[in-house]
C-alpha cells in the first residue's frame, strides 16, 4: 500500500496530475475539485493516496486530506459506487459537506455528482449514515489534547449543522434547501457559536 506521494507537481490535467519523485512521474487521479487548488507546476505537493487494483490496471487516487482518503474507501465500499462514482461525487461535494448531507439525509444534494442518481443517493445514506456518524468525541490512544480539541470542534460544528438543518425543516423549507443554507454560512461562524447562531444566520439565507 502506497500511504503518501510527496515530490514535484509535473502536469496537472482535469481529473488527475502527475507527480515527480527520484526520477518516476507517479500518475494520480483526483477529484476535479483538487485540480485547481494545487501549487504551480515544478513546486512540492503532497497527496494521501489510495492504491485500486484491477486485473487490467493499477490505479492511484490521491487527496489533500485523510478525511478525503477516508471518505473515498468508504464510498467505494458503497455498493454500486466505484471509484469513478466516489471520485465524481468527491468533486462536486467537500468531504465535510458530504457528512452533512448524509446526516441530514440529503439525497438530492449527493444525486448532483456525475452518474449518481437518486436511487444512489438514497443507498448511500443509508449504508454510510451509521458510518459517518458523529463520533463520541473521546480521544483514541495517544492522540495529542490539543488534536483532540480540534476533532471535538469539528464534531461539534457538525452536530449544529444536523440540528439547524433539523430546525429549518421542522419550519417548512425543503431539506436541500436547508442544509445549503446552512453550508453557506460555515465560514462566517464565530467561535462561540450554537445551534440558535447557525439557525439565524441561515435564514438570512433564506428569507
Amino acid at each position: 500500500m502506497i500511504s503518501y506521494i510527496k515530490g514535484t507537481l509535473a502536469d496537472v490535467f482535469s481529473d488527475r496530475i502527475v507527480v515527480e519523485n527520484h526520477g518516476i512521474g507517479y500518475e494520480i487521479l483526483v477529484p476535479g475539485s483538487l485540480t485547481g487548488k494545487m501549487p504551480l507546476i515544478g513546486e512540492e505537493v503532497q497527496l494521501y493516496t489510495y492504491l485500486y487494483v484491477r486485473e487490467d490496471a493499477l490505479m492511484l487516487y490521491g487527496f489533500f486530506s485523510r478525511e478525503g482518503l477516508e471518505i473515498f474507501k468508504l464510498l467505494i465500499g458503497v455498493s454500486g459506487i466505484g471509484p469513478k462514482g466516489a471520485l465524481g461525487i468527491l468533486s462536486v461535494i467537500e468531504p465535510h459537506e458530504l457528512r452533512l448531507a448524509v446526516a441530514v439525509e440529503d439525497a438530492k444534494l449527493i444525486a448532483t455528482a456525475p452518474g449518481i442518481g437518486l436511487k444512489t443517493a438514497k443507498k448511500l445514506i443509508i449504508e454510510l449514515k451509521d458510518k459517518l456518524k458523529e463520533d463520541t468525541g473521546e480521544m483514541a490512544p495517544g492522540q495529542s489534547t490539543d488534536a483532540g480539541k480540534a476533532e471535538s470542534a469539528g464534531n461539534s460544528l457538525r452536530k449544529m449543522q444536523s440540528e439547524a438543518v433539523e430546525a429549518l425543516t421542522a419550519l417548512g423549507y425543503g431539506r436541500s434547501e436547508a442544509a445549503a443554507a446552512v453550508r453557506r454560512c460555515a465560514s462566517v461562524l464565530p467561535e462561540d457559536a450554537d445551534v440558535e447562531t447557525v439557525l439565524r444566520l441561515a435564514l438570512t439565507h433564506l428569507l
